[in-house]
């Protein structure tokens, strides 16, 4: 995998939105914070745009990252929020520049889907909070997005889940949300999972659908060569009248129970405040035990 270079004072950070729409109001905080890590920031058109729930048109939005992606002084696109719509511009958007030229690219939810469309085109990127969020992040999770950028050393130790499965794997780190890796199966922008470490997280989901999602998972072989699971949040998951009959924890240890590797739960990533920046793509080493667990990159 090709690590994009490390950002130093004075580069540029360009804040673009490939999914839903989002106003500059609401990105200036991030402004403010990237300015103060003595970067520079471009805001592109798309900040402010608004077809209907989207941040302008399909072609708007593909054009506006297409420019940031093809801009050599753009050290890094940060984008500014989720929602729907990064799918819809994936199959438009040129990466022949980038490859000669790679910048990192960052932000969680929906941008999954640059995740890994860029993973699969052999390139590392950040799994981090995105300019919407920052208002409402931990100093910690906006510490971890500044030393992942700034190339500074990085690891995490959390108290260990008692629905943990035990172990210890090494593994080149993939992932995201999971309704988007689902909705990616079959596509060129699927994820090879075999001899990997899978992060996982999402929001909003019924529990039936979630236990659908790893069904559809397991039977694409996601699960078949895996070296370990993440678990980030699974935040605000929802149930029927008549209840599904397990929690989010059990179903997924159910959808894995037949493979022999570690399992953590609760990692600080996702659809959370204290949203922890994670490098996709990068070698990493997993270690669950009974008291604590450490992810080290």
């Amino acid at each position: 995998m090709i690590q994009p270079p490390y950002l130093q004072k004075n580069d540029t950070v360009a804040i673009v939105s490939t999914a839903r729409k989002i106003s500059f109001e609401e990105i200036k905080p991030a402004i403010q914070l990237v300015e103060s890590w003595g970067l520079k920031v471009i805001i592109g058109d798309t900040i402010g745009l608004e077809e209907n729930q989207f941040a302008g048109s399909d072609i708007r939005r593909t054009q506006d990252f297409q420019k940031m992606l093809d801009n050599p002084k753009i050290k890094t696109i940060w984008c500014a929020r989720g929602g729907y719509g990064t799918v819809k511009i994936i199959d438009d958007l040129d990466f022949s520049k980038f490859s000669k030229h790679p910048k990192w690219i960052v932000g969680f939810s929906d941008i999954t889907v640059l995740h890994n469309h860029i993973h699969n085109l052999g390139f590392e990127t950040l799994h981090a909070t995105m300019p919407l969020d920052v208002s409402k992040n931990t100093e910690e999770s906006l510490f971890s997005l500044k030393k992942r950028l700034f190339g500074e050393d990085l690891s995490y130790e959390i108290r260990s889940s008692e629905e943990n499965k035990i172990g210890v794997a090494s593994g080149r780190l993939i992932g995201g949300n999971l309704s988007i890796l689902y909705s990616l199966l079959g596509s060129k922008s699927t994820i090879n999972t075999d001899g990997k470490i899978l992060f996982i997280e999402d929001l909003d989901e019924y529990l039936y659908h979630l236990d659908r999602m790893l069904m559809n998972l397991k039977r694409n072989g996601y699960f078949t060569n895996l070296k370990g699971l993440i678990v980030g949040g699974m935040t605000q998951m929802h149930d029927n009248a008549i209840p599904f009959g397990k929690n989010a924890k059990k179903i997924i240890l159910e959808s894995v129970l037949e493979y022999n590797f570690p399992v953590v739960f609760d990692f600080p990533a996702g659809h959370l405040d204290d949203n922890k920046a994670l490098i996709l793509g990068r070698n990493v080493k997993l270690e669950v035990g009974s008291k604590h667990t450490k992810l080290s990159f």
